[in-house]
C-alpha cells in the first residue's frame, strides 16, 4: 500500500524522476439475443478508466502500478467507492489497485515484489502450467488477468532461465454471479433451493520454481507449483434446516503441480507442448492430467494456431467444481489472425469439442482511428448439449461492441 500511495499522491517526486505514464477509458457493450436461466437481460453496458505508471530510480530500480475504475448495467462491479487491492470479492470492485510492485535488476538477476502479473508455459490458447494466473470469469468466454501478491526472482545465465515465485496468500479466480446468465442450475437440482454457505480461503502461501533452457532449434522447460486450486470447487450437502434445499460452500483445494513445455521450430510450422499433472492431498479433489498440442505458422500477415487440448483424470474424488480449463479440455483448438494494414486487423478462434456436444467460436474485428480512438466489433457463438461445459451455454451467444480512447 505504500508503493501505491508514493505512485498516487507524490507528483511532486514524480516529475523529479524517469516517470512515465498511459491508460486508456473504454466502453464496452454486448448483446443478447436470448434470455438465459435467471437472468432476463439482454444487454450490459460497462465502462473501464484504467491508468498505469511507471517510475525508474536510476539504472536498477523501477516501481510500477495500475489503477482501475469502473461501472455497468448489470450489477457485476461494485457500487462502493473504496480502493480494492485484494481481489476477493465476488463482483469486480469499483476502484482497484490492479498492479502495484517494486523491481530491482543487476546483472541477470531480476527481484520483484507486490501485485503483479506472473505467466508461464509456451502454448497460446490453454496453458495447464499458468498457475499463478487467477482470471476474472464473470463472462466465461470474456476473461482477464487478476494480479497476484508475490516476490519473484528471475536469474538468467546463458540459454537457461531460472524462476522462483512465493505467494503469501492465494487470488482466487472470479466466478460467475448467482442469478446471472453465466450460472447454470443442473437439471437434477430444479425444484431444490440453493443455499449459499460462502467461501473458505485458504490461510497458507504458494510456491514455484520454473527452469527454462532454450538449445539449438529448441526450448524447454519444468515447472513445480504448490498450493491451491484458484478455481473453486463446491462441497455440496442437503439442509439440516430446510427442506428442499442444498448447502453449497466454495473452497479452494490443495494443489501440486509437476508441469513442462517445449517450442520446436520446423521449417513449415513451429510445434508447441504443454502439459501439467495435478495431485492434491484433499480428498474432495481430483488428481488429472491437462494438456495441449499444437502447431503454429506465421505466414506474411496471417497467422496460425491448431491444436488440441486434453486431459486424462487418474482419480476422480469430486464432480462439483468450476473450472474453464477443464471445461474446455477435449477438444480441438485454433485460431487464425490476419492483420489488414497498421490500423486494422481481424481474428477468430474456436473450441470444438471431439464428441461433438459442444463448440465456441469468437470472432472479432479491430481497427484504429488517428493516435488515440479504436473501435472493435465481435460475436461468441456457443452451441451445444446441456450436459457439456461449452453446451450449457449455449443461449449466451452474443454480440459485442467496444470503443477505446488511449492517452
Amino acid at each position: 500500500m505504500r508503493l501505491a500511495c508514493l505512485l498516487l499522491l507524490s507528483p511532486a517526486l514524480l516529475a523529479a524522476q524517469n516517470f512515465t505514464q498511459r491508460g486508456y477509458i473504454e466502453t464496452r457493450g454486448l448483446f443478447f439475443p436470448q434470455t438465459a436461466q435467471g437472468d432476463s437481460g439482454r444487454a450490459i453496458g460497462e465502462t473501464v478508466l484504467r491508468w498505469n505508471a511507471a517510475l525508474k530510480l536510476g539504472d536498477r530500480w523501477k516501481l510500477a502500478g495500475e489503477l482501475d475504475a469502473r461501472t455497468d448495467t448489470h450489477r457485476q462491479d461494485e457500487r462502493e467507492l473504496r480502493l480494492d487491492w485484494q481481489d476477493r470479492s465476488a463482483q469486480r470492485p469499483a476502484i482497484s489497485l490492479r498492479r502495484f510492485s517494486a523491481t530491482y535488476h543487476r546483472g541477470g538477476l531480476t527481484f520483484e515484489a507486490g501485485k503483479q502479473f506472473i505467466r508461464w508455459g509456451k502454448a497460446d490458447i490453454l496453458n495447464p502450467t499458468d498457475r499463478f494466473a487467477p482470471r476474472d470469469f464473470l463472462e466465461v468466454v470474456n476473461f482477464d488477468f487478476l494480479g497476484v501478491l508475490a516476490a519473484r526472482a528471475t536469474y538468467e545465465k546463458g540459454s537457461n532461465t531460472f524462476d522462483l515465485v512465493y505467494t503469501p496468500r492465494m487470488t482466487p479466480s472470479r466466478s460467475p454471479l448467482a442469478n446471472q446468465r453465466w450460472v447454470i442450475v443442473p437439471a437434477d437440482a430444479a425444484g431444490l433451493t440453493l443455499l449459499d454457505k460462502g467461501v473458505q480461503y485458504p490461510g497458507a502461501g504458494q510456491v514455484g520454481a520454473r527452469w527454462n533452457h532454450v538449445g539449438r532449434g529448441y526450448e524447454v522447460s519444468v515447472s513445480f507449483f504448490e498450493g491451491f486450486q484458484h478455481l473453486p470447487s463446491l462441497d455440496v450437502a442437503l439442509s439440516r434446516t430446510q427442506l428442499f434445499a442444498v448447502d453449497v460452500a466454495r473452497f479452494f483445494p490443495r494443489l501440486r503441480m509437476y508441469g513442462a513445455d517445449a517450442a520446436v521450430p520446423l521449417r513449415w510450422f513451429t510445434v508447441k507442448g504443454e502439459a501439467g499433472y495435478f495431485t492434491s492431498s484433499d480428498r474432495r479433489s481430483d488428481e488429472f492430467v491437462l494438456y495441449v498440442i499444437q502447431l503454429e505458422r506465421q505466414q506474411g500477415e496471417w497467422s496460425f494456431v491448431g491444436g488440441y487440448a486434453g486431459e486424462y483424470v487418474t482419480e476422480a474424488r469430486n464432480s462439483f467444481y468450476f473450472s474453464p480449463d477443464r471445461g474446455t479440455a477435449k477438444t480441438l483448438l485454433g485460431r487464425v489472425g490476419y492483420t489488414i494494414d497498421a490500423n486494422r486487423n481481424v481474428s477468430v478462434e474456436t473450441a470444438v469439442r471431439q464428441t461433438g456436444k459442444g463448440s465456441y467460436v469468437k470472432g472479432e474485428y479491430s481497427q484504429a482511428f488517428g493516435a488515440h480512438w479504436r473501435a472493435t466489433m465481435g460475436f461468441v457463438w456457443l452451441r451445444g448439449e446441456e450436459g457439456d461445459f461449452l453446451g450449457q451455454y449455449r443461449r449466451n451467444s452474443h454480440a459485442l461492441v467496444t470503443v477505446r480512447y488511449s492517452f
